[in-house]
This record gives C-alpha cells, structure tokens and sequence, in this order.
C-alpha cells in the first residue's frame, strides 16, 4: 500500500513539475503572470533558468519513479531528497514571500513523498 502511494505521489508530482516546466518554455509570460510576476527581459531570462530547473527536478522525479517501480533497493535516496527539496521549497517560500498555496502544495507534496517512502520501507523490512 505505501508504496502504490508513493507510486502514485511521484506520478502526480511528475504531472505538475513538467505541466510547469512546459509553461516556463512554451508560455512564460502566461506562467509568470500566473504566479504573480511582473514581465520584463530579466524576468523571463529567470522564467527560463526555472524551466531548465523545474526540468532538472521533472528528470529526478521521474528516475525515482522508475527506481520505486523496478523496486530497486536504492530507491530512497532520490525520494528522500525530493521530498526534503519540496518541503524546503515550500517552507522558504512561505517564511520569505508569505506564499501559503506553496507551504501547502510544495510542503504538503514533499512531507507526503517522505512518509510514503519511509513507510515503504517498513513494509519492506517486514516483508
């Protein structure tokens, strides 16, 4: 079970990294607007770096995926760190810019990955 929903956690953080790394390519002043952002060259040249970067993390993600899918017993540590990463995205953004949608949706998503991956591993343990 904790690892069908890390399974299905990953899947869904996989979605959402790579819907936002199309937007920063494809559609950076609609995905800037959206968060808030004003358009100018310098903020599109830093859209364009979180692309690259949200694409980074879209790759990470989804080798996590496939390490829990083969059920590769070094699958954790990819998790782990996305999960610590996410939570550390959204804490930060909420201390720093009072965003509360990231503390929940960024956070939220990372403290989720950390417990199904650790849950997961339980249920290896005893198994």
């Amino acid at each position: 079970m904790a690892r069908t929903a890390l399974l299905v956690l990953l899947f869904l953080a996989l979605i959402i990294e790579l819907t936002l790394t199309i937007g920063g390519f494809f559609v950076p002043d609609k995905l800037l607007t959206g968060f808030g952002v004003g358009i100018s060259n310098d903020t599109q040249f830093m859209g364009f770096t979180l692309a690259w970067l949200l694409l980074f993390v879209s790759l990470v993600d989804a080798v996590a995926l496939w390490q829990v899918w083969q059920r590769q017993p070094h699958y954790a540590t990819l998790c782990y760190l996305l999960g610590f990463w996410w939570m550390g995205i959204g804490l930060g953004l909420y201390l720093g810019y009072g965003r509360l949608d990231n503390l929940l949706l960024d956070s939220g998503k990372g403290l989720l990955i950390v417990l199904a991956t650790w849950r997961s591993q339980m249920a290896a343990r005893l198994a």
